[in-house]
């Protein structure tokens, strides 16, 4: 069983690509956007975060952050963010509680690795309320960044 919309968000603490440690209670009064995603530096990966990276000005205007979730280490979000120049923080799930709490965490994924997230988008309005949630089993697959972004205007009304 998922998350669904008007659930709680959960919360979490999580280390950044800078090292530094970022929890969803600073992020309250803002709307924010969360997105897992596999692994660094895979194609699917890079081409949606690249897209979110291009389009930052259209989530910034409308009083929302952006944040990165992915299993991989902070030393590997430090160098994919610094080759991709996204400008929004990436957070290391290494210890895979947050993807579990999210229900965004493959149990076997390609290659027969186990823990991998799942690629997911979650809204969280500034109360701390999931307003979208969408959990994509096929890694391939990119989430519906349009509606996102419609939705975080009509927030904002």
């Amino acid at each position: 069983m998922g998350l669904k919309v008007g659930d709680k968000a959960p919360d979490f603490s999580l280390i950044s690509s800078d090292k530094q440690l970022v929890s969803l209670a600073g992020f309250k009064g803002k709307n924010l956007l969360i997105l897992f995603f596999p692994f660094a530096f895979t194609s699917t990966c890079t081409k949606e975060l690249c897209s979110v990276r291009d389009q930052i000005a259209a989530f910034n205007s409308v009083s929302s952050e952006v944040l990165g979730i992915s299993v991989d280490s902070p030393y590997t979000l430090a160098k994919y963010k610094e080759e991709q120049s996204l400008n929004f923080t990436l957070l290391s799930d290494f210890n895979k509680e947050v993807s579990l709490a999210y229900n965004s965490l493959y149990a076997v994924f390609g290659n027969g690795l186990r823990g991998v997230s799942k690629r997911a988008a979650f809204l969280i309005d500034k109360e701390g309320v999931l307003q979208y949630v969408e959990v994509l089993e096929s890694a391939g697959e990119i989430p519906n960044l349009e509606a996102i972004k419609s939705l975080l205007v009509k927030l904002n009304q």
